[in-house]
């Protein structure tokens, strides 16, 4: 029998995320998965803008920026000819140290955290499945059997369950996983294609009823595909191959397919599970929610899944705050995945639904309405916010009190660049490791700078300037910000009593340092 402090039963992003910020904070974590092999296709290619803000906190968003693909511009194809185009860029610019649209597959995207924690000692143990679950008040005991059938039995103060939509963990926990299929089936391909659409840019193709997806990769001459498949050939049945696409729309394009490398179909699925956690099991990823791949949120949210509560259990494990902390992690997670749903479930609806009605919103109506709103910077600008997932907010949480400016509570810490003399470019500026900190743009008091000190907060005390007025802060107001970059508390008087307040209603000690100290 084996007992551990974390395990971590699913290897995929969001698993292998949680494993890194945990081990980040001097966590010890065990990471099973049922695969014999890390995954070699993907549908997953996008990486938002969120996750390379929290990844730098890590120091892996530079690497997953260099081993990407920044795309220009996004392309609208109606009956084989040009419909819309809306350049990406720096369309964020200003909103992130990460202003830009991210290419970077999903399988390529595991194999770098793979590599990640191998140099930190962490290895994914494959082949392992979970057979049995039962969560106790004290500790988790979970029966695992191994690829050559040894049964093991293993004890864990905490399981988190990262094991997909058919997760072993979320069904021994029989928790509903509510929700439904779309009929259509689509299919996924990589193929080696020259032409005038493998320009490095993304384009979508419509025609009626029929649509398919070009995404860019980094190598030349290399693009994924995501398109509808033939109704004949889905109602058919059995193993379906590349002649089965619907391939209207695709062969209106000036895409020169010479090589599919692999092809994959499915069907596209949208259910939450009904709670995201049972005593000291929790359900993160495709675990918890499933939806359409519209936006390409899916990989993201389950990293946002991650992080959240990666910080949360090593605050608690190095008694840096009450177990009761582990309490916010299913509200701030299923709110955001429910809201999720429903929104990719009514673009998705949009894009495949059948009629003449249907076919002329998306061939007439929506590619005008980019056409005309693209050139704007505000159009440029809600859409990045939209996409990156720097809105998602926890204001509603247990864990947000106040506001300052037009900040409040809960919300995502604006980006501020700073002056050259402020000695870093932005207030983004990642911690030795991830962990609480309090930031004011402009003038500390006495009395909060001995509250600080005390509690042994990290303090960022940058100079006021325009850019921070820009970005909704209140000048020489109070910011503490949560180890995900949330703001946890804010205050316009900068009170030392309502930092005090704040941290001892919640039993929160975030100076007590890591297990890595």
């Amino acid at each position: 029998m084996s007992t551990e402090p974390i395990l971590i039963v699913g290897a995929g992003p969001t698993g292998l995320v949680l494993a890194l910020f945990l081990t980040r904070q001097g966590v010890k974590v065990r990471i099973v998965d049922s695969a014999a092999e890390p995954g070699t296709t993907s549908r997953a290619v996008a990486v938002a803008a969120r996750t390379l803000e929290l990844y730098r906190q890590v120091g892996l968003a530079d690497e997953v920026v260099a081993r990407g693909l920044k795309v220009a511009a996004a392309n609208i194809w109606v009956g084989g000819k040009p419909a819309a185009q809306l350049p990406l860029g720096e369309i964020g610019e200003g909103l992130s140290p990460y202003p830009f649209m991210l290419i970077f597959p999903q399988d390529q995207h595991e194999r770098l955290l793979i590599e990640r924690l191998a140099a930190l000692g962490v290895t994914v143990e494959r082949g392992v499945t979970l057979t049995g679950l039962e969560a106790r008040p004290d500790r988790v005991v979970a029966q695992l059997t191994h690829a050559d059938g040894r049964g093991e039995r293993c004890e864990a103060e905490y399981l988190a369950g990262c094991d997909g939509a058919r997760s072993a963990v979320r069904h021994a926990l029989a928790v509903d996983f509510g929700g439904g299929t779309y009929d259509h089936l689509f299919y996924v391909a990589d193929v080696a294609a020259g032409g005038r659409a493998a320009d490095h840019q993304l384009h979508v193709a419509i025609d009626g009823a029929d649509f398919v997806a070009i995404f860019p990769l980094a190598a030349e001459g290399h693009v994924r595909l995501i398109g509808s498949v033939l109704p004949a050939a889905a109602a058919r049945g059995g193993p379906l191959g590349w002649q089965d696409v619907s391939a209207h729309a695709l062969g209106q394009m000036p895409l020169d397919v010479n090589e599919v490398r692999w092809f994959s179909t499915y069907h596209v699925h949208h259910r939450v599970a009904e709670r995201f956690r049972q005593g000291r099991v929790f359900l993160l990823g495709d675990a918890a929610h499933v939806h359409s791949p519209v936006g390409g949120q899916g990989m993201n949210t389950g990293i946002g899944d991650a992080v959240n509560l990666a910080w949360k259990l090593a605050a608690v494990l190095r008694d840096a705050a009450t177990p009761a902390l582990l309490d916010s992690y299913e509200p701030e997670r299923i709110a955001f995945a429910r809201r999720l749903v429903a929104t990719t479930d009514r673009l998705f609806q949009l894009i495949t639904r059948d009629g003449a009605l249907a076919a002329a919103v998306r061939t007439r109506v929506v590619p005008r309405l980019l056409g005309a709103l693209a050139p704007r910077k505000a159009m440029r600008r809600f859409m990045f916010r939209t996409v990156s997932q720097i809105e998602i907010d926890y204001r509603d949480g247990a864990l947000a009190s106040g506001r300052a400016g037009k900040v409040q509570a809960g919300d995502r810490m604006p980006f501020v660049p700073l002056p050259a003399g402020a000695g870093v470019p932005d207030n983004m500026q990642p911690l030795p490791s991830p962990g609480w900190q309090l930031q004011i743009h402009g003038d500390l008091e006495a009395g909060l700078r001995a509250a600080v000190d005390a509690e042994g907060i990290p303090l960022r005390l940058y100079p006021w300037t325009e850019a921070a007025e820009t970005a909704g802060l209140a000048r020489n107001a109070a910011y503490l910000i949560r180890p995900d970059a949330y703001v946890g508390w804010c205050d316009p008087q900068a009170s030392a009593p309502g930092l005090g307040e704040y941290l001892g209603s919640r039993g929160l000690r975030p100076g007590k340092p890591s297990l890595m100290a």
